[in-house]
This record gives C-alpha cells, sequence and structure tokens, in this order.
C-alpha cells in the first residue's frame, strides 16, 4: 500500500511517502514559509523523490489536530482535495498520537505528547504504554498546570514528553520530575501518521474525504474573541 500522509499542526510539518512502511520520501516543512505557500510543491516533491505519481497513491494519511487553526484547516482541505480529486480512501490520525508512536519502545512506561499551543500553552495527553490506556484526556493550558492536575499518574514512575514544546518547557519538566522524567524533540510526524493510518486502515477506519474531523482541544481565537465581544 502505498501511503502519502502529510503534517501541517506545526510550523514545519512535513509530507512523506511510504510503502508498507517502508519509508520512500520525507520533505520536512520550510518553517520560514507559510503552508499554503509550499504545500502543493512539497507534496509534488515528496512524490518525485519516491519515483511515484499522484495515481499510484492508495491512502491519505494527514493529521487532524490539534494545533495552529490555519495550519490545520489548510492541511485537512489539501487532502480532501486529493482524496476527491484522485478518488482515495483518506484517513485522520491525531498528532498527539502520532508523537506517542514516535515514543514506543523506549524504557519509559508513560507517554505525554506536549504540543506547543501557543500563548505559553500546551496541548498534551497522557498515555500508558504498557496497556494502550488514555490516562488523561487532551487538553490546552498552562504546562506547569497540567503537570500538577497529573501528579497522582506521573509520580514516581518513568515518563517521557514529546513534542515541540519538550524543549520550551524542558527546566519546567526536568524539576517537576526530580530526574525521573525525559524530554524528546520528535522527527518530522508525516511517516507517523503513515504507520498509524495503513494500520487502522486495515481495520476498516479510513473514509470519505467530508469525515475528516478537525481536533481544535481549544476553540480558535475568532471564536473566543467573539464570545469576549458579545459579553460586553
Amino acid at each position: 500500500m502505498v501511503i502519502l500522509s502529510l503534517d501541517t499542526t506545526t510550523r514545519g510539518g512535513s509530507v512523506a511517502v511510504t510503502r508498507n512502511e517502508l519509508l520512500l520520501a520525507l520533505v520536512p516543512g520550510d518553517a520560514a514559509r507559510s503552508h499554503v505557500e509550499r504545500l502543493p510543491g512539497e507534496i509534488e516533491t515528496a512524490l518525485a523523490l519516491a519515483g511515484l505519481e499522484r495515481r499510484d497513491i492508495d491512502l491519505l494519511a494527514v493529521a487532524t489536530g490539534p494545533g495552529a487553526f490555519t495550519g490545520l484547516r489548510i492541511g485537512l482541505a489539501a487532502m480532501q482535495g486529493l482524496a476527491m480529486t484522485l478518488n482515495r480512501p483518506v484517513i485522520g490520525i491525531s498528532a498527539l498520537d502520532a508523537l506517542a508512536e514516535e515514543a514506543a519502545g523506549g524504557p519509559a512506561t508513560l507517554v505525554a505528547p506536549w504540543m506547543d499551543a501557543q500563548r505559553g500553552d500546551v496541548f498534551a495527553t497522557l498515555l500508558d504504554l504498557a496497556t494502550g490506556r488514555t490516562l488523561e484526556s487532551p487538553l490546552a493550558a498552562p504546562p506547569a498546570d497540567v503537570l500538577d492536575a497529573w501528579r497522582a499518574h506521573l509520580d514516581g514512575h518513568a515518563a517521557v514528553f514529546i513534542g515541540d514544546a519538550a524543549e520550551r518547557d524542558a527546566a519546567l519538566i526536568a524539576h517537576a520530575g526530580a530526574g525521573q522524567w525525559t524530554m524528546r524533540t520528535p522527527p518530522p510526524l508525516a511517516p507517523a501518521l503513515a504507520r498509524l493510518g495503513g494500520r487502522r486502515a486495515a481495520r476498516g477506519a479510513a473514509g470519505l474525504p467530508h469525515q475528516l474531523t478537525p481536533i481544535y482541544v481549544r476553540r480558535p481565537d475568532v471564536e473566543i474573541e467573539r464570545e469576549r465581544r458579545e459579553r460586553r
């Protein structure tokens, strides 16, 4: 199965092409340019590096969030358009799940996907790698508040914090974890999206483009501002 996968949840993002979980091409995004400027070119570059054309794609996989509202919508629209044009199934994958996939196989028993939510906040969730259970549902909040709320799960356990906010919050995490917790900056997420997308598609989870649902966790700023104005 040939999968084209796309992540636009971070400023850089990435595009990948895989065949049966073998990575054929990976194009990390240029964070200095907007997704709308560079996305069509990056998709074509990834296909060219893989030696494939659009018609060779069997499945499309895209990160559905959380992330910046504009980048997220651009990524979803691009993959919905390709799915309709090529008549191919598409599957949405949480970026938090992709981060957890990248952390699997290490010594830690718990993984905390830890994404920069801007305004000093973090998008985060907490998973038990041994059981696959979600211990804490995705949320957007100040990092210190999240760590305090998760104490019952985290204290006394090895944990890995992975995501683009792990480096930003490294000092806070190291102090709170007293040396038991580690931080990881993840590689581009598109390959992990392809792996998860292929496995879930094999279980029947892929579908039509209109079925893609963004994961915002926090409401878009425009809605918050409109509500604030209405309360005046």
